[in-house]
């Protein structure tokens, strides 16, 4: 592998497509594992806002009725972030960048850039719940300054999360905190599976014929509007397929393929490692998938026999019923460590890939030379600090988790469809080498459908064009 080393002079820059950092990929699957990374970490993103908050909230609004849609909101939006991840290893450029450069565009940017900065404003409460999340579940656990849950205990507690995400990114130790919240993550969902597996032999059974019916494509007019939230939101959203771009450049994808010198050597180069990111997304989706299809299932068979509705600050207190009603009183402490961790992961990794986004913005509308890596990581550092205390005085001011999160899914639901034409456009800049498989181009055109099918209905909805 070629050096990476970097001079005082000049610091090594991991966007950059350098010759001497290029690298041969693995030839076998096996060795292919070794090298993933990106996915991963973004499934554990992931799993923080959609998959414990919507998803369960959904099904214990709809109960079983709606778990096809949990299958499909995973698996529909794969095709385009590994189109768009394919653009970025072969060209060296992230999302952001090639979002300016969808027609109509100026010199500073495109409609998709102006679309991205107006659906991460409304991102912020989504963040915002999360903290929130985070709070509740520490003011349940050590509730001071009052009761638990009351407002002095939780900003007690947004603070000191904040406080505590903030240095531990500054001081350049995430790495250690990713390894972290992914591994709490993992362990997590395994726990989740194994009770929604367990759950036939116990007083909340459901049985063949509930997942047969929830397999139907039934779509029960009261739960639409959930729904779309929950197809914008679990899975990988529109800022999730953006922020993967950054992750498989500075995992090294573009970096080891190399720029593009015409030569036969960088074009295989290159379908290996667009083979190891397929993978990456493959193994990503999978997680994604077990884990989300596990939280609905235990909504729809613990909370929607009971009534349980999470709302509110109460979320976490009611989302915890799923494991004290099952193993008893004890098991709200297995619960409350195992939220903290999967939304605090979520937190961290937003805290991580937001400014990154934001200073790529910055860089696109001529604001600063984003090539410049002092300035560069200056301003993401300056970003780190400022966004935190913007999401945790949203969720302060709001303090409903859920409809935070679910205002956020809605908008990143609507971004997907600007996402879906930006993919489509960057995809003529892509040799017909690496996209000359049919099978993806159907599965990217039914995925283009279906995203644009729900950014359809969330645009009507906001103009009052609802159904039923």
């Amino acid at each position: 592998m070629a050096s990476q080393t970097a001079t005082a002079a000049e610091p090594f820059d991991p966007y950059a497509l350098d010759p001497a950092n290029v690298m041969e990929p693995p030839r076998t699957l096996r060795k292919r594992f070794r090298y993933l990374g990106p996915g991963l970490i973004l499934s554990a993103a992931v799993v923080g806002s959609g998959e414990l908050i919507t998803t369960t909230a959904l099904g214990s609004q709809a109960g079983f009725v709606l778990l096809w849609l949990v299958v499909v909101s995973t698996a529909v939006k794969v095709w385009v972030q590994v189109e768009l991840a394919t653009w970025s290893i072969l060209t060296g450029q992230t999302a952001v960048q090639g979002f300016a450069q969808v027609k109509p565009r100026t010199r500073r940017g495109s409609w998709v850039t102006l679309l991205w900065i107006v659906m991460d404003f409304a991102k912020i409460l989504q963040r915002g719940g999360i903290i929130g999340g985070v709070a509740a579940c520490l003011s349940i656990m050590f509730p001071v300054m009052g009761e638990p849950l009351e407002f002095p205990s939780l900003a007690f507690w947004t603070g000191i999360a904040l406080v505590a995400t903030v240095a531990l990114l500054i001081t350049s130790k995430y790495g250690v905190i990713e390894r972290l919240a992914f591994v709490s993550v993992v362990l997590f969902t395994l726990i989740t599976v194994a009770l929604a597996l367990g759950l036939p032999v116990t007083p909340f059974s459901y049985s063949a014929d509930d997942v047969l019916g929830g397999l139907s494509f039934a779509l029960p007019v009261a739960a639409i509007g959930f729904a779309v939230a929950m197809f914008g939101l679990t899975g990988v959203g529109a800022d999730e397929m953006t922020t993967y771009t950054f992750w498989v450049l500075e995992k090294g994808y573009g970096r080891w393929t190399g720029p593009d010198d015409g030569t036969e050597e960088r074009a295989v180069r290159a379908e290996g490692w667009i083979k190891v990111m397929r993978l990456d997304a493959l193994v990503s989706w999978l997680t994604c998938t077990l884990c989300t299809l596990s939280f609905y299932v235990i909504g729809a068979a613990v909370l929607h026999p009971q009534g349980l509705v999470p709302e509110g600050n109460e979320m976490i207190s009611t989302l915890s019923r799923m494991y004290t009603d099952l193993l008893g009183s004890w098991a709200q402490w297995v619960f409350l460590i195992g939220a903290f961790f999967v939304l605090w992961s979520t937190f961290v990794a937003s805290t991580a890939s937001v400014p990154r986004l934001w200073t790529n913005t910055l860089g696109v509308l001529g604001v600063f030379d984003w090539s410049n890596v002092r300035v560069r990581e200056r301003i993401i550092r300056v970003l780190t600090i400022c966004y935190p205390v913007i999401w945790a005085a949203s969720f302060l001011i709001v303090q409903s988790p859920v409809l935070m999160v679910m205002i956020g899914g809605i908008a990143s639901g609507l971004f997907l469809i600007a996402v879906v034409i930006a993919v489509w456009v960057l995809r003529r800049q892509v040799d017909r080498r690496y996209r000359r498989s049919p099978v993806w181009t159907v599965m990217l055109t039914v995925s283009s459908v279906a995203i644009g099918l729900l950014g359809t209905y969330t645009v009507a909805t906001i103009f009052g064009f609802t159904i039923g």
